[in-house]
């Protein structure tokens, strides 16, 4: 009954990709210009790719399929994607467009074009975020959760907030004047402000302008108690329109003539001197400076006064192209706090991963299981916990004598951290890379490696060029007479709170080839011992690009020795110009590639002469697609078992490819390989409820689920014994 399960699921998969190639034979094609192949107009800009990812993500806020509070969690999901686009990758432009640069993109556009791209596609989609989040407001007050209005407040409402005002919001506001003894204060990153037009209730021509900054220590939106009368209807207050109730309260003897929010977003890059003798310290300086970063944009709503308005755009030097006014709310990414937890029909159902039998039926032995063979987990279908487990066993077995582990991100009070931490204290060898560079994760990884330190771990911050992106453990165990070794290898980080939300693969294996290749990969990190050579794994910055560009060759040789060519891709992130191009050979040969890319995709499919063998779409749903797998059919039509089939760390992106330290590893067991390429693989091509299309034009259409609705998600969450039978246990 199972191999039947599978059998239609690829079959069905295989009749849908001939009728998607039937149906774009039938389309109007695209003209690519003669020149195509060396034309910038081959690639997407990059920015403006993310920022149809990020409108995808908006539309899951519309999607009914969700449950109302679902749909909300993705409106601020992406308020928050936009703000950390703002503070990282439009920063990085505008600093090229004052420093003169005119260096062009791939597809031919300067610094300068792309900012303007860019701030008129986010207009637009900055108005289509409060459209949404208008309509989910109305929506969640016919569900009795209720941002009420100043003026809906009755008298006990008003007394109960005049009391959490004084006692919680008055003793940490500061207001500060502005005039020309007083500038404009300092707004932290991310960060939100009042600014006032206050009257003298006296004397009408005594006037002052004021700022007060919303203590971010303060939640956004504020609940009132619930009603006896009422007890299923919550209501919220926002903390703006509490301060500007009780403003005489702050300012006696006033009142106020007008006033608006502004919130302002920075330069968030971290600058150092890479030849520094103390990374960390290095770091830690520049941490400080990124909190005063350079204003790159403001957000102001419409009721701010133009006078005040000038003032603070002139004092925080904002390009007057780079200050968005808006009607309706800032910050949407605080809209999250409605999120209540006392309304699971609201929730997507709660889901708890699976631990694979075989673990079980060891009695938690990761290390017995792995004896018996590879083991391939598939998240958060199947539990992080193994890997918990895997290390935790690691630290408490006296017969282990060194564990190796990278750290790219991970979670507060971590059992990951509490396994090496324990480990330590046990008397065992414990190296752990700490990677510095984790993008707003500096900080906790600063204060995570002094704390590693203090109780015996040797800490490595890696190459300072390169950032160690890897996902990997390495656990070295006394076994009678023989040493043998240990490893596990992920396309996600060592988070469990990530992992109960990301798709991820982890492979555990005690295969000498994998572990001597993870061992000689840690002392490549660690001392600079660069592998001669490496029986299995290939790894960034030195072998994956070489490796990826002759499998794709061996695609082409393939075709034209009357052999299939066929591709199958799975990333966050298609960019790198090479890889792309090489794509594009392999489609010109008569490859056939699919390409499923979460985020940010360059390549243009379904161009005439170029990609007409290429298509590529995007699933964006309940969890985040963040499995990287690489499939070439080797001489063979996909799905088959003679498929080459890798997973990996690594997006296809040149800093992937080229400044980081990455893995790819082969999955040749039979099971693994099947579970990967015939489940994995085949449910999300075959997916239609959750999926986009990019089409030659560079637009995204979402694809109809017609008579055959299927969810890849939903596919593996009520599958549980299928997960099991591909373990084989």
């Amino acid at each position: 009954m199972m191999h039947n399960k599978k059998d239609n699921l690829t079959s069905s998969l295989e009749v849908k990709l001939k009728r998607v190639s039937f149906a774009r034979a039938r389309e109007k094609k695209i003209h690519a210009p003669h020149d195509i192949k060396t034309s910038p107009e081959r690639f997407i800009n990059r920015e403006v790719s993310w920022l149809d990812f990020n409108k995808r993500v908006v539309e899951e806020a519309e999607n009914t399929r969700n449950p109302l509070l679902e749909r909300l969690r993705f409106l601020s999901i992406s308020a928050s994607n936009l703000d950390e686009f703002y503070s990282v990758r439009v920063a990085g432009l505008a600093g090229q467009v004052r420093e003169g640069l005119i260096t062009s993109s791939p597809d031919g556009l300067t610094p300068m074009q792309q900012l303007m791209a860019i701030r008129e596609r986010v207009k637009v989609l900055l108005i289509e975020q409060q459209r949404v989040f208008n309509k989910l407001k109305q929506l969640l007050s016919e569900t009795s959760i209720i941002v009420c209005q100043s003026k809906n407040l009755n008298r006990e409402d008003l007394s109960w907030l005049q009391n959490y005002f004084m006692a919680r919001i008055f003793p940490i506001l500061t207001p500060i004047a502005l005039d020309p003894a007083h500038p404009v204060p300092f707004i932290p990153n991310l960060n939100m402000a009042i600014a006032l037009r206050l009257v003298s209730q006296t004397d009408d021509r005594e006037r002052r302008y004021v700022m007060i900054l919303l203590p971010s220590q303060l939640p956004r939106f504020v609940p009132l108690p619930v009603s006896f009368n009422k007890p299923n209807v919550q209501r919220f207050v926002l903390l703006e329109d509490i301060i500007i109730l009780f403003v005489a309260l702050i300012f006696p003897g006033y009142k106020i003539g007008n006033y608006g929010l502004l919130r302002v977003i920075r330069d968030t890059d971290v600058e150092f001197e890479e030849e520094a003798e103390d990374l960390v310290r290095s770091y830690e300086t520049a941490l400080k400076r990124r909190r005063r970063g350079v204003v790159i944009h403001l957000d102001i709503d419409n009721q701010l006064p133009p006078k005040l308005r000038d003032i603070i755009v002139h004092a925080l030097e904002v390009p007057p192209e780079e200050v968005t006014t808006h009607k309706g709310i800032l910050g949407l990414v605080d809209v999250k706090q409605l999120i209540v937890d006392n309304r699971p029909d609201l929730l997507f159902p709660y889901y708890t991963s699976l631990i694979p039998s075989r673990i079980k039926e060891c009695g938690g032995d990761c290390f017995a299981a792995l004896r018996s063979k590879d083991l391939l987990v598939y998240h958060p279908f199947e539990s992080f916990d193994v890997v918990v487990q895997f290390l935790r066993q690691a630290a408490q077995d006296p017969q282990v004598l060194a564990i190796k582990q990278t750290l790219y991100r991970t979670s507060s009070n971590s059992p990951i951290i509490r396994a090496l931490v324990e480990a330590a204290e046990n008397g065992k060898s414990v190296t752990a890379i700490v990677e510095l560079r984790a993008r707003f994760d500096e900080e906790a990884n600063i204060r995570l490696s002094r704390d590693l330190e203090a109780v015996g771990v040797q800490v490595v911050f890696g190459f300072a060029d390169w950032k160690t992106h890897a996902k990997l453990s390495l656990v070295v165990r006394r076994e009678g007479n023989i040493i043998r070794s240990y490893a596990h290898f992920g396309t996600g980080n060592y988070h469990p709170i990530t992992a109960k939300i990301y798709t991820d693969l982890s492979y555990l294996t005690c295969n000498p080839k994998l572990t001597q290749d993870a061992a000689k990969l840690f002392n490549y990190v660690t001392g600079y011992a660069r592998p001669s050579q490496m029986s299995s794994i290939a790894f960034s910055p030195l072998t994956i690009r070489k490796t990826l560009n002759e499998l794709i060759n061996n695609e082409i040789d393939f075709v034209k020795a009357g052999k299939p060519g066929s591709i199958w891709i799975k990333v966050n992130s298609l960019v790198d110009p090479q890889l792309i191009d090489k794509l594009y050979q392999a489609s010109l040969s008569g490859v056939k590639i699919n390409i499923i890319v979460r985020g940010i995709c360059c390549l243009r499919p379904g161009l005439e002469n170029l990609s007409e063998n290429i298509t590529v779409k995007s699933i964006v749903g309940r969890f985040l697609e963040h499995a990287r797998v690489f499939v070439f059919g080797n001489g063979h039509s996909l799905p088959s078992k003679s498929a080459k089939v890798y997973m990996s760390s690594a997006d296809w992106m040149e800093r992937n490819m080229d400044r980081r330290i990455e893995a790819m590893i082969p999955i040749t067991l039979e099971e693994n390989h099947e579970k990967i390429l015939n489940q994995l693989m085949v449910a999300n091509l075959k997916d239609n409820l959750q999926s986009w299309e990019l089409k030659s034009d560079k637009t995204w259409q979402r694809l109809g689920a017609s008579t055959h609705p299927f969810s890849a998600h939903e596919y593996f969450m009520s599958n549980p014994s299928l997960a099991s039978r591909d373990l084989n246990i």
